[in-house]
Parts: structure tokens; sequence; C-alpha cells
């Protein structure tokens, strides 16, 4: 099927994408500042952001009765990991593609993370997956992961002096401002995810009527 295919091809770049980035970096460290690059680096909301995608991307077809295979096929749970991954492209390109130049492999895992990665999970977000069910608490639902993210993010901050963004950088502005950028990228989230939900259920009545014209038609008198 087309479905699986993509499938398979989305959900490798994005397993490669992750290890080869770990690695790139890893790979220079040995004993305690290992496993101090390796909680920084699985502290970032990129990488959290794109191995949830990489699931979501391999469970359908690698184990699609499974538990977790189950949860991730329902089309609320992909609609909010469809949030998540657009908000990684969006801010790294809008606020972080300027502070670094990476060059070779780091590159090519920026690319892949940033732009490859959201770009595929949104096609089978809207090629593949069925939304008729969508319900607007999914935009409310889906704060729960960033919200324990910024609550870890701060913990982390306060106890080892490491922040993974600018923005959320208390060191350099203060809890006050931090406050304020995260909560409005949590109302930016809310919103998108609003967005995608109304843009999930015309795009599902539209193929009904497609399909049944005459039923649609029936529907409206």
């Amino acid at each position: 099927m087309i479905e699986t295919g993509f499938r398979i091809t989305a959900a490798a770049l994005g397993w490669f994408a992750i290890a080869l980035q770990y690695s790139l970096f890893a790979s220079t460290r040995a004993g305690p500042e290992l496993i101090g690059f390796t909680i920084n680096f699985f502290s970032y909301f990129t990488i959290i952001s794109n191995i949830l995608i990489a699931l979501a991307m391999t469970l359908p077809w690698l184990a699609p009765k499974s538990r977790l295979g189950t949860w991730v096929m329902q089309p609320s749970v992909r609609t909010v990991l469809a949030g998540y991954i657009i908000v990684v492209g969006l801010v790294y390109h809008l606020m972080l593609r300027g502070l670094f130049h990476p060059q070779g492999w780091r590159l090519v895992c920026q690319i892949i993370l940033h732009y490859v990665t959201p770009t595929l999970f949104v096609l089978d977000w809207l090629l593949f997956v069925p939304k008729r069910a969508l319900t607007w608490r999914v935009a409310f639902g889906g704060l729960v992961l960033p919200v324990l993210y910024i609550g870890w993010t701060l913990l982390h901050g306060a106890l080892g002096g490491f922040y993974p963004y600018p923005f959320v950088n208390v060191l350099r502005l203060g809890y006050e401002q931090v406050l304020l950028n995260v909560t409005g990228l949590l109302l930016a989230f809310v919103c998108l995810l609003l967005a995608l939900v109304g843009l999930g259920r015309l795009l599902s009545a539209a193929s009904m009527r497609n399909r049944n014209p005459d039923e649609a038609q029936r529907t409206r008198g």
C-alpha cells in the first residue's frame, strides 16, 4: 500500500536523523560527560517530538495491533502530533535558524528534523488520517506534553543551568520574561491545534459530500 510505503520511508528518515544527530555529538564524550549530554539531548522538544513522530510512522505497520500502535493511530493523537512537529519546524525557521550554521551531516540532520519530518507528517495527516471524529477538545488535551515539558525545562535549568532554547533561558531573561514567552507559545499552539481540527472537519465534510452528493443534499434539505 502507498500509505505503508510512505510511513516506512518517513520512519526510516526520522530514526536515521535522530540516531545520527546523537552520535555526532556523543562520539567525543565519555563517562559523566556523556550522561549529562544524553540528558540534555533528550531535553530538546525537537528531539522529543521527532521521536514521537518516528514512533507514529513506525508502529502502524510494525505493530498495528499493539496498545501503543492502536494509540498512535487515533486521529486525535495524530492531530496533536502534527501540531507538535509543525511548532518544531516553525520555531526553528522563524527563531533559531540564524543562531548557528551546521555543516555536513549536522546540516543534513537539521534539515530532516526541522523540515523533512514536519512536511512528511503533515502530508500523512492530510492524506491518511480520518478526521470526521475530531473534536475541539483535542486542542486542550494536546497541552499536556508542552506543559510538562516546560516544567521539566525550568526544573532542569534551575538544577543544572542548561536551557535548550534561548527563549526559555532564565539566566539571561529572568522568570517573568520566560513565562511570558512560554505562555505566548502555548496560546499559539492551542490556536494551531484549533486550526488543524477545523481544517480536518472541513476536509472530512467535503470528502463525504464528494462521495455521496445525494445524501449530502438530503441532509442539507
